[in-house]
């Protein structure tokens, strides 16, 4: 028997999308544009009202939340205390 795996499937490419920028809007709305050239609005605003975890809830103080960073490609609060995967990013939903 002999296994052959496809490395070329579209979930794959994933793991070569990074975040080239980031914008916060405001309410909790940040804007995201990928190094393949996409863009999206992601609405954070829901995810963080209904977490009842201390560590996230804490990030519904739209302060602590407007203050992320990009780091190796990703959007990082506080050395990686909340961050996100980038294919939930990329799709515009998270917490789903």
């Amino acid at each position: 028997m002999r296994i052959i795996v496809d490395y070329k499937d579209s979930e794959s490419g994933l793991n070569q999308l990074k975040i080239d920028s980031a914008q916060y809007l405001s309410d909790y709305a940040i804007r995201i544009k990928f190094n393949d050239g996409n863009e999206r609005l992601v609405d954070f605003k829901q995810f963080l009202s209904k977490s009842i975890h201390p560590s996230i809830k804490k990030y519904f103080d739209e302060i602590k939340f407007s203050n992320f960073s990009l780091t190796d490609g990703n959007l990082n609060w506080n050395d990686y205390d909340l961050i996100f995967p980038i294919s939930d990013l990329y799709k515009g939903q998270i917490g789903k």
